[in-house]
Formats: C-alpha cells, structure tokens, sequence
C-alpha cells in the first residue's frame, strides 16, 4: 500500500502515543535510525525497527505521551515536520507540551532516518509569541491539529 509522508508520520506517531509496535513497524525500514538532540535524556541514536518501537513503547508509558504532527513540508524522499508532544512529568499531575521538529528521510516508501530537534524540559517550551492556535497547531487540552487527529483522539470520539 502506498501512503503519503504525512500519513506514513502520523500512522508512525499514532503507533508511538500507543504503544502499537505492529502499527509503528509498518512504517519504518527495517534498518531505520532515529537520532537526537543532546542533551536530552536518552539522546543516543536508536537503531533498527525493532529495537526503535520498543524504546518508544517503553517511553510511552513511561510519560504517558501523545505527538501530534502540526505542520509538514513534504519532498520526495524527505519530509520535515512541526511536532507537539503532550506529556506528564515525573512528579506533575498535569501535562505540558513539547514542540519540535524532525527531518524523515524515506526509503522503499518507509521511514529510514528520524533527526529530531527539541529541549525536553518538564514544563511547556515553544515559540515565544508564536500563535499556534491561530495557525492550527494542537495545544494542551486538545491534542488535534489541522493535519493530524491522533488514533487516541478519534476513538474517543
């Protein structure tokens, strides 16, 4: 079956918000490698499909996080994304939102290479000044945006 980068990503970030390893696998090449930015915790690369859908598994419950694709530039065989991340904090009750961003590199139609740009801090980072609800963009308490309705979000409905 072939997809559009924006729903290979958003099929991607629907299986990492839940845990799905078989619905995040279908997207990503075996051989796929995902780097981040230091120094945030856990910034090492994750390499290979299965070793990259467990780590976010593990990670999902550990900051009971959903992502949301807010924005896409689309190329041929690459893709870059605007992101927000509603999660929880160790020791908060209440969610914050990460923004970032990440650049898809794509081969035989799969997710091959993730670099993500982000400050993982426990309170909400973003855009000084930056009208996200105006253009869009998902926020804390709702977990939607112009592209992308997280599979959480849509059987809730």
């Amino acid at each position: 079956m072939s997809r559009t980068h924006l729903q290979s990503i958003s099929r991607y970030y629907d299986g990492c918000s839940g845990g799905d390893i078989p619905l995040m696998l279908e997207t990503l090449h075996p051989d796929v490698v995902h780097y981040f930015l230091a120094p945030n915790v856990g910034s090492a690369p994750v390499a290979g499909a299965e070793h990259l859908v467990r780590y976010w598994r593990k990670v999902t419950g550990m900051i009971h996080a959903t992502w949301v694709v807010d924005h896409i530039l689309d190329g041929v065989d690459e893709a870059v994304i605007e992101w927000t991340m509603s999660w929880t904090p160790s020791g908060k009750e209440q969610s914050v939102a990460t923004r970032g961003a990440e650049w898809f590199v794509f081969r035989e139609g799969l997710i091959s290479e993730i670099r993500s740009y982000y400050q993982q801090r426990p309170d909400t980072t973003e855009l000084d000044g930056f009208p996200y609800t105006e253009r869009g963009y998902s926020t804390v308490g709702h977990l939607d945006s112009a592209i992308h309705q997280p599979v959480q979000n849509r059987e809730a409905r």
